[in-house]
């Protein structure tokens, strides 16, 4: 599994949609639904690095990295530009 497989299922979410998806139901619900989620997921994860064992910070890390690569279709991005980014950064 990598980043690129798991947003290429994403994207194949958005783009044929199931009602038992939970993915389908985050696009469903639109942007600022998907955006409250990574807030969320953002705070559990700070919260499980501060109070709570190694699994549960990875499985937070996990969650965050999951909703923020929905936000990233969402807004018709993708992993490419992130790491565009940080390339551009490292120079």
């Amino acid at each position: 599994m990598s980043i690129q497989w798991l947003f290429d299922v994403i994207e194949d979410r958005k783009k044929n949609p199931t009602e038992k998806s939970y993915t389908s139901s985050l696009f469903a619900e639109g942007l600022p639904r998907i955006a409250q989620k990574v807030g969320e997921e953002g705070t559990e994860v700070v919260v499980a690095a501060l109070a709570q064992n190694d699994q549960r910070l990875i499985e937070e890390i996990a969650d965050l990295t999951f909703h923020t690569l929905v936000l990233l279709s969402a807004r018709g991005l993708s992993p490419a530009h992130i790491l565009a980014e940080l390339e551009k950064r490292h120079k």
